[in-house]
């Protein structure tokens, strides 16, 4: 059951014409099924008010629908965040009369130059998204075969026990694996894998997951935490690593400054402890502290948000060691 997960960035709602609404908190979710193709839509609904539900979805997003019906600082920070968080792949509506000139300045040099330009079309626009599901590949479990789900939602259902929601990011969870908590280091079984209220032995990266866990009560977790059986995830409150930032950024990255760190279901609070600018100040080397653990693999990219940038709020991007 190949999925894609696409991060809707419109007026909230939109994606109610394309797929079936399901959980909603800070962020919405809809589903659009045929057959084995799915696909999860993903609305950052306390958007603009909150940053982090904007991170969210285009964190885990395969590719994006971004509606254009005015050009507005809204506008030119999804282009900033799609293009850190390397989300590729996408389509851009254009309406209001706006023409593709129109944005072009705005979206040069981003990954948005390879989006697709089209009119509103909901019927087309579904059967593209589904045809793009069908081509997902997927492959079955190796043995051996390890890899990770960052929890968005978890709740304790009657007679189940504990259920978290989250997307594959790499590799495989297969049912009975003993997973790692992190950055808990508590350890928990999957008891049951769903995909899209179905199912299933097991789950692979891109897809969409509900697990049943034993051996943890959902006090246990919270948003961020990461079930993995990779030995490579690690967690960290310090972190070194070469940043980049936005070509709009306007002065050098000062020590103490307070910014957010954003990877994969995180979005965390950190201060700047070190800065070594060398030739070129958009592409500094940082040292960060975080309040909490941030998890990762190295080599990882995590994008940097500054609260209190105004109109500016994405940073940058950083290398996890």
């Amino acid at each position: 059951m190949p999925n894609l997960t696409v991060a809707v960035l419109a007026p909230n709602g939109y994606a109610r014409d394309i797929g079936k609404k399901g959980t909603s908190t800070d962020i919405t979710f809809y589903n659009l099924k045929k057959g084995h193709d799915t696909v999860t839509l993903l609305e950052p609904t306390r958007y603009p008010d909150r940053l982090a539900p904007l991170f969210y979805v285009v964190s885990m997003a395969h590719e994006a629908i971004v509606v254009v019906d005015a050009i507005t600082p809204m506008f030119a920070e999804w282009v900033l965040i799609l293009d850190c968080a390397s989300v590729a792949k996408g389509t851009i509506i254009l309406k209001n009369y706006i023409q593709p000139s129109d944005i072009a300045p705005l979206i040069k040099g981003t990954v948005l130059e390879g989006y697709e330009v089209c009119e509103e079309d909901f019927i087309t626009l579904s059967a593209n998204l589904l045809a793009k599901a069908a081509a997902q590949p997927e492959s079955e479990p190796k043995d051996g075969a390890v890899g990770s789900v960052p929890i968005d939602h978890h709740f304790n259902v009657r007679g189940i026990g504990t259920v978290i929601l989250g997307c594959v990011v790499d590799g495989w969870i297969k049912k009975h694996d003993k997973m790692r908590v992190e950055p808990t280091g508590k350890t928990a079984q999957i008891r049951s894998v769903q995909k899209h209220d179905d199912d299933f032995t097991w789950g692979c990266a891109g897809d969409r997951v509900g697990c049943a866990l034993k051996d943890i009560e959902s006090d246990d977790l919270d948003r961020g935490f990461v079930l993995t059986t990779d030995p490579a995830v690690k967690s960290s409150t310090s972190i070194t690593g070469q940043a980049h930032l936005v070509k709009y950024w306007p002065a050098a990255v000062k020590d103490q400054m307070v910014v957010s760190v954003g990877h994969w279901m995180q979005f965390l609070s950190a201060r700047v402890v070190a800065v070594e600018n060398g030739s070129d100040w958009h592409n500094p080397k940082l040292t960060i502290e975080l309040e909490t653990p941030v998890v990762y693999k190295p080599g990882d990219k995590a994008v940097l948000h500054y609260l209190d940038g105004g109109k500016l709020r994405i940073m940058g991007t950083i290398i996890l060691p």
